[in-house]
């Protein structure tokens, strides 16, 4: 269990501890999906089952997957759908036995990387597979041991935490990116930053995450407009930094926890099915001003990858500019920007209230307590 970093002074060392996971190697750039054979046999695999959904199954990229596993293909599992229903959990775990795998390839976004981590855990302890990712989108889901799951009858989702089914390799090929639509590229992007935001101010706070997530930031203003703006080459290039931000954004996030963002998401997201990069979107700005006036001291790092000034003797009006200018980052794609575009009843908004406050209590993400009027009021200017 990591222990907390203390809020020091500029003079005092920093104290704590630092769990590393056990994703071993992470291989990128364009191209680098050819070495997922070399990587198989590194590992001594010889039957890997391809998880994905049916768009992505429908696209040519799937045979640049199949293709490298070659003989090892012993098959493909494309019944993913989001927010991952514990039906498709338990169909994709029966699949993975039916045809004696002893790995998975995840193919595609946080939906895939996440089925596949929840059902290999229902097959432990007996069989201990190897869990390969290679993502399409920015989620970075691929960067954790956790994996969430919904219950289909109550639309609520929960978790599964074990270092067992996080991904050993990851393959980020850019060029595996360019079929993922626009609108889903960009909303993972702000889920990556997000990830970033959350991990730097956070109660649990790493010097390691601090770095990372100043960069992540920096990196996905830069590089995420032109991601979708520009063409050939220079698209391709644009890509492979927001992939390296995307798994800055969330490396070691063991250590720290997300925060209020996150807990908003984890409700509304299969609530009312909207993606989590949707979410994201909608709940960051407002989760960044509400952290603001409670935890200003640790915006440091987020300030940074803004290019904003940070005063640490004078911090809440570099907090308060850091929040603003995510929601001007947000605001130039076309992306749902609040609930009410989400599509999600501002009648129905105080049903996962309740929820919200049962994670807080779980989660050490907020310095003091939250009050039912406050998780509501945050709730409402969502809107």
């Amino acid at each position: 269990m990591s222990t907390r970093t203390a809020n020091l002074n500029r003079w005092e060392a920093p104290s704590g501890e630092f769990n590393l996971s056990r994703l071993e190697r992470v291989i990128y750039g364009p191209g680098k999906i050819a070495t997922l054979n070399e990587e198989m046999e590194r590992r001594e695999l010889g039957r890997a089952v391809v998880v994905t959904t049916d768009a992505v199954a429908a696209l040519p990229i799937l045979e640049q997957v199949t293709g490298a596993l070659g003989s090892r293909c012993a098959g493909v599992f494309s019944g993913v759908v989001q927010h991952v229903p514990r039906g498709t959990v338990n169909a994709l775990a029966k699949e993975l036995e039916r045809l004696h795998a002893d790995s998975a390839v995840s193919f595609g976004g946080g939906s895939p990387i996440d089925s596949t981590k929840v059902a290999l855990y229902g097959l432990l302890p007996a069989r201990e597979l190897v869990h390969i990712a290679v993502p399409t989108t920015l989620s970075a889901a691929e960067y954790t041991h956790a994996g969430g799951v919904t219950d289909e009858a109550t639309r609520v989702k929960s978790g599964v935490y074990d270092p067992r089914v996080m991904p050993r390799t990851v393959i980020a090929d850019p060029a595996l990116t360019l079929a993922t639509p626009d609108w889903l590229w960009v909303t993972t992007g702000m889920r990556a930053l997000d990830h970033a935001i959350e991990c730097a101010y956070a109660i649990r706070h790493q010097p390691l995450s601090d770095a990372l997530a100043a960069k992540a930031i920096a990196l996905l203003v830069e590089h995420l407009p032109a991601s979708i703006r520009s063409e050939g080459g220079e698209r391709l290039a644009h890509r492979s930094h927001c992939q390296a931000a995307s798994w800055f954004s969330i490396y070691g996030a063991m250590n720290t926890r997300f925060g209020l963002s996150h807990l908003l998401g984890h409700q509304i997201g299969p609530k009312w099915d909207v993606p989590h990069g949707v979410t994201s979107c909608i709940t960051l700005p407002n989760s960044m001003r509400f952290m603001a006036r409670v935890a200003p001291q640790r915006f440091g790092p987020v300030a940074e990858g803004f290019g904003i000034a940070f005063d640490p003797a004078h911090p809440t009006p570099a907090a308060l500019a850091c929040a603003d200018r995510a929601h001007e980052f947000i605001a130039q794609f076309d992306v749902p920007k609040t609930l009410g575009e989400a599509k999600v009843p501002r009648q129905e908004i105080g049903q996962i209230v309740g929820p919200i406050l049962n994670e807080l209590r779980h989660h050490e993400v907020v310095d003091r307590p939250v009050t039912e009027a406050e998780v509501l009021a945050l709730l409402e200017s969502c809107y």
